[in-house]
């Protein structure tokens, strides 16, 4: 019995240590000394995505296609003490990005190939990176709009979680992929749904 209660007790403590280092109490800067260049990132998931990637010790780039956006920002995240710059993009024009095309098949599919073989020769002299690509979950179950409450609530009914989804709730997750504890990840597709039909 005592050693059961010994092995029991062992098992707790290495639960909590795992448990602390998962939320970054032990873990300070998770991704410090990387640099992070996100795309669309001025409001919505994006900005999310910049402020938690910052939080957790990268240095971002933000990234829009109207000057304001990118001050506007800046301005905040710097505000924050995030180490934060940012700089115009328009990731459909040959110029900004080396700058496509803008319809919605360049915008989301050859873009994101043509700024990934930008940045990986980069990325290679840095001794490694990651590349995390964000879309909606419309990609995986299209669903209507809202336009009132009624019809917000009768969504939330059908989702496992009971709630709509925040921006945040995107940015913990693609840090996470950014960052050592993911290196052995690759080519995955996470869905961060809320529990609503995500699966091809």
């Amino acid at each position: 019995m005592r050693k059961a209660g010994l092995l029991l007790g062992g098992c707790a403590r290495t639960w909590k240590a795992v448990r602390m280092a998962s939320s970054g109490a032990t873990r300070q800067n998770p991704l410090a000394n990387k640099v992070a260049l996100v795309t669309a990132s001025t409001e919505g998931i994006g900005l999310a995505i910049a402020r938690r990637l910052a939080q957790d010790g990268a240095h971002v780039v933000v990234s829009s296609r109207k000057q304001q956006n990118v001050d506007r920002a800046v301005a905040a995240l710097q505000g924050e003490g995030l180490s934060v710059t940012g700089t115009v993009c328009h990731v459909g024009k040959a110029e900004d990005r080396e700058r496509l095309v803008a319809t919605i098949l360049d915008i989301n599919v050859k873009a994101t190939a043509m700024m990934t073989k930008a940045v990986v020769p980069e990325m290679e002299k840095r001794g490694g990176g990651s590349v995390v690509i964000v879309g909606s979950i419309a990609a995986f179950s299209p669903f209507p709009l809202w336009e009132d409450k009624a019809r917000e609530d009768s969504i939330k009914e059908r989702m496992n979680i009971r709630r709509l989804g925040q921006p945040e709730d995107c940015a913990g997750i693609v840090s996470f992929l950014c960052s050592e504890d993911a290196s052995y990840i690759t080519g995955e597709t996470v869905v961060v749904g809320g529990g609503a039909p995500s699966r091809l």
